[in-house]
């Protein structure tokens, strides 16, 4: 099928193209539009009166790797209404091209596009490869021209905090969870911003939350009828870091219990000689912040005569700091399936062993593997000697939890001194666990009966938050909004922060992220 093809058919529609020039790289196009009249645009009046004529410079589209420049031939009409208060005006081209812009409606367009994507210098670079001639300055600003589009008012919420420097300034991202969309970037997190933002908005029925009291308290003071949920994940996460705390505040009864209550130096490794004298330290401040607790001293008090900060205080006095060893995430943990699978295979070779992890893209040294073969074969002679060296509270944590499927012979006995001497921290483990299973399984009936449980154990603490928390919690259960996409909008912030090197600001960013949705 043939077709015939004109110049016109390169340039935007309602344009005629006259003449086609080619200097060095660039593409020239002169237009002029079509028709005879043009309407005023104060009063509408449509004339034919031509007054003048002027040349517009404008950029368009790239065509076969050449920029192009259009020559727009405008004119200047005259405007015969007698109450009109302008008498000259230029003719207007709608959005093909807007009044005084540099740029075509298309152009601009893909321009706005390519700077939500990219940013600033990146958008620019990646611009002159598409023969696009503008500068990351114009990228940013066009995106804070287009700012952010207009949001259905939503009635599903969900709230959070992001960081724009870590324990030192944080903002809040509003989320529409029906939507799947960010809607609103606050610049702090202080609960009367959110406060005026939720009054703003009288029509939300859900707000799904963290587990901080901020967002609850602006929530309550500013929509009190809507309904709150805290979200899953962190009452999961909660309850996880309840039973580590308990598990911190047993270690000396977890010692004496294990027979270790002294520490041989002579056995450690140089790394775990070095967390010993740390632990002798802690254990010199922990002796005089006690002391000053038993004589009855506040704990403004304390940290005044000390001079030990308010945190570090509080740690001490809820036993948090009586751990021994604490163990750090090795190189190996991606691969310990592998390792274990192998083992139990009878490959033992920790030479043979690294070099098949060499192969499955494994970066660390011969030496890491080795050290993992030798405490493995001691970890299989389940003897007496190898409990005089007491895992750290957070390995603990996960013996009596996660790791209790297939533990080594070492594990195996470590965990049944502890489940037989310690009875207090299997309580509060299978409180958590029990927990853990009314929020999988929406067991909402049974969140009265486990708070009273849990009051009487070694996780009161956490129990008494969710008490306060009562009706976000419950909420949580039974209900099937969460906090989750927030946080998945959060991520994406970072990522569009870091690509501005984290110097953009409010507006840009929330031009940026709730642009590109």
């Amino acid at each position: 099928m043939s077709t015939n093809f004109r110049p016109s058919d390169l340039v935007p529609a309602g344009f005629v193209a006259e003449r086609i020039t080619h200097i060095d790289d660039e593409t020239c196009i002169l237009l002029s539009r079509a028709g005879a009249t043009a309407s005023c645009p104060a009063c509408g009046r449509m004339s034919r009166t031509v007054r003048s004529r002027y040349c517009r410079q404008v950029a368009d589209l790239p065509l076969s790797g050449r920029r192009v420049r259009l020559l727009v031939r405008t004119r200047r009409f005259t405007c015969d209404a007698v109450l009109c208060g302008r008498q000259i005006f230029a003719e207007r081209f709608g959005d093909v091209l807007p009044p005084y812009a540099r740029r075509t409606g298309r152009l601009e367009h893909l321009v706005h596009h390519l700077a939500l994507a990219l940013g600033g210098r990146p958008a620019a670079r990646f611009a002159q490869r598409l023969m696009l001639p503008v500068s990351n300055d114009t990228l940013l600003r066009v995106i804070r021209r287009q700012g952010s589009p207009p949001s259905i008012p939503p009635s599903v919420i969900g709230i959070d905090d992001w960081a724009w420097q870590r324990n030192h300034r944080y903002g809040t991202i509003v989320c529409d969870l029906e939507r799947r969309r960010p809607i609103r970037l606050l610049p702090d997190r202080e609960p009367a911003t959110a406060e005026a933002w939720l009054r703003g908005n009288p029509q939300i029925q859900i707000i799904a939350r963290d587990r901080g009291g901020a967002y609850g308290l602006a929530a309550a003071k500013a929509l009190p009828d809507a309904v709150q949920v805290a979200d899953r994940w962190h009452l999961m996460e909660n309850a996880s870091r309840a039973f580590l705390d308990a598990v911190r505040k047993s270690m000396r009864q977890i010692r004496k219990t294990l027979g270790a209550t002294r520490v041989n130096p002579k056995l450690l490794t140089a790394a775990e000689r070095l967390q010993y004298q740390g632990y002798l330290r802690r254990e010199q401040t922990n002796a005089v912040i006690m002391a000053f607790a038993k004589d009855g001293a506040t704990i403004k008090e304390i940290v005044r005569r000390t001079g030990h900060s308010r945190g570090l205080v509080r740690q001490v006095l809820r036993g948090q700091r009586n751990d021994v060893f604490r163990s750090r995430e090795s190189s190996l943990e991606n691969y310990l399936g592998w390792l274990d699978a192998q083992w139990a295979a009878g490959k033992r070779n920790a030479t043979e062993l690294w070099r098949r992890l060499r192969i499955q893209g494994f970066r660390g040294s011969r030496r890491v593997v080795s050290e993992w073969a030798t405490r493995r074969k001691r970890a299989d002679k389940a003897d007496a000697e190898t409990l005089n060296r007491i895992p750290s509270a957070r390995t603990i944590a996960r013996l009596l939890t996660t790791n209790r499927d297939n533990p080594t012979k070492s594990e195996t006995v470590t965990i049944a001194a502890i489940e037989g001497g310690v009875p207090l921290l299997i309580k509060a483990r299978d409180i958590i666990a029990d927990f853990h299973r009314m929020i999988r399984r929406k067991a909402e009936n049974e969140l009265a009966p486990w708070i009273d449980r849990a009051r009487e154990s070694l996780v009161a603490s956490f129990a008494n938050g969710v008490a306060k928390d009562i009706q976000a919690v419950r909420a949580a259960i039974v209900s099937p909004w969460s906090n989750g996409q927030t946080e998945g909008q959060i991520t994406k912030l970072k990522l569009v922060r870091r690509q501005m090197y984290g110097r953009g600001k409010l507006d840009l960013l929330q031009a940026r992220l709730i642009g590109a949705t």
